[in-house]
């Protein structure tokens, strides 16, 4: 009897259906859209630095009124940042996402439309509350996305890795944008963007509803925005209306009623916009006062040595982009992974104090930096500090923060320190303009040269920034808390 072996069938490749795509790259497609939204809103952080002379030159603004086109931005996105995370509860992060990019890129429209002042400042204000909801509910959509701790940690670390590198794109794309065009095209580049960044969040990202019943803190959110706003204020207009004057010192008194007015209602909601008791954990607390003091002086950093660079060393836009790279890039790769290395080897105080004593170090280079400067002997060696420590310190200050706290508070004690991140830059830097300005002017009373009488106010502001940085530096060691 003989035995016919034969070969098992195929199916045709023809006949075979076509598979649905992989969950696993839908997922990671989603988290590309979600940072590619996050990249918008980082760029705009600091696209705008480099074009504030020009922005400057072109609607006649003075250096405190200049400083009012990053602060509208700073103040209502941090503001506003807590809020939105508890719309996007309320009303399913997926739909607030893209309510928030289409606020964004309209406001985006209106700044680069801008043709006063105001319409500029107001406008950025809108791009502030649509990149406050962006920022909130982005991770809470990373959460959804990515469910085990394994994938969760490459999810956020691509996510932070964008969020930390944004700041170099930010400085070289507006320098190329400004110089091959005009300081508009910083604003309009984000308008096709966005209208991608919506498309894309509709059909990639997860449908998520309301995960509970909350009332809304409004009051919270606008008694603190509106504290923020009067103290804010009263620092950029104290050289013109005087430090002692009853406007300025009302303006300040406002504010701290404010502040207790947010805090009796914090006591008194049932859903408070930050929890009090939160704030009372040590190392949020001690978190908290290092990332404010910290995001003061790095923003100082990028504002006023952008106008050192152009209104002293006579640099184009797009020189000042590529001044800024070296530290910007640093910072990305640093944060990406090396931080994260030390951390585990050394704990979260070490990297923590040795980046922003770093980061002290390189503002107190840029205090010394000459009329009559270069960039390789003056401002490269400061730019090196600044990138290698705010790598080091930046992971760290988000994992104090979230250290002593469980782990269903993890991601409000995570909105806390950014909330605080950027009400410190937009305090911070309203102060240190403010004094700048102040050293300036009593210079320039005193016959000296243009370009003496900015310097000295820069490294007047620089000094301050140091003593920011190190403060912060000795704080982070001695009272963050380690296991």
């Amino acid at each position: 009897m003989v035995h016919t072996e034969t070969a098992p069938t195929r199916p045709s490749p023809v006949a075979r259906p076509r598979p649905a795509p992989p969950a696993e790259r839908r997922r990671w497609l989603a988290l590309a859209t979600l940072c590619l939204g996050t990249l918008m809103i980082v760029l705009d952080t600091t696209i705008v630095n480099v074009a504030l002379p020009s922005i400057g030159s072109d609607l006649h603004l003075a250096e405190t009124s200049l400083a009012w086109v990053v602060n509208a931005y700073l103040l209502i996105y941090g503001g506003f940042l807590l809020l939105g995370g508890r719309l996007g509860d309320l009303f399913g992060h997926r739909r607030l996402f893209g309510a928030g990019i289409a606020v964004f890129s309209l406001a985006s429209l209106g700044c680069g439309l801008a043709g006063t002042e105001w319409v500029l400042i107001g406008a950025r204000a809108v791009q502030g509350l649509g990149g406050a909801v962006v920022s909130a509910v982005s991770l809470s959509l990373i959460m959804n996305l990515f469910p085990t701790s394994r994938e969760r940690a490459k999810a956020m670390g691509v996510y932070g890795f964008v969020a930390a590198g944004g700041g170099s794109v930010g400085v070289l794309l507006g320098g190329v944008l400004t110089d091959l065009l005009n300081w508009h095209a910083i604003f309009l580049v984000n308008v096709p963007i966005g209208g991608l960044v919506l498309v894309l969040s509709f059909r990639l990202l997860p449908t998520t509803t309301a995960t509970a019943k909350r009332r809304l803190d409004t009051a919270g959110a606008v008694t603190i925005t509106a504290a923020l706003v009067a103290a804010v204020y009263a620092i950029v207009n104290g050289n013109t209306a005087g430090w002692t004057s009853a406007q300025t010192l009302g303006l300040l008194a406002g504010a701290v009623v404010l502040l207790f007015v947010f805090g009796a209602v914090e006591r008194r909601v049932a859903a408070p916009l930050i929890p009090l008791s939160l704030l009372r954990v040590r190392n949020v607390a001690a978190a908290n006062a290092v990332g404010m003091l910290w995001s003061a002086a790095m923003f100082a950093w990028f504002f006023l040595c952008a106008l050192y660079l152009q209104n002293v060393l006579g640099y184009q836009p797009l020189e000042v982009g590529l001044a800024f790279l070296p530290g910007n890039v640093l910072t990305a790769a640093l944060s990406l992974g090396i931080s994260a290395k030390l951390v585990l080897r050394y704990g979260i105080r070490r990297p923590l104090a040795i980046g922003l004593g770093l980061v002290g170090v390189g503002l107190l280079l840029l205090a010394g930096a000459p009329v009559g400067g270069h960039y390789l002997p003056h401002v490269l060696p400061a730019m090196i500090l600044l990138g290698v420590g705010a790598g080091l310190a930046l992971n760290p200050v988000l994992l104090a923060a979230m250290s002593d706290v469980d782990a269903r508070d993890s991601g409000l004690a995570s909105g806390i320190t950014n909330t605080g991140l950027m009400m410190g830059a937009a305090l911070g830097l309203a102060g240190l303009a403010s004094l700048a300005s102040s050293r300036t002017a009593h210079v320039a009373a005193q016959g000296g040269p243009t370009t003496v009488a900015l310097t000295a106010g820069y490294h007047t502001a620089f000094l301050v920034s140091a003593a920011l940085a190190i403060a912060a530096a000795i704080i982070g060691a001695v009272a963050i808390r380690t296991r």
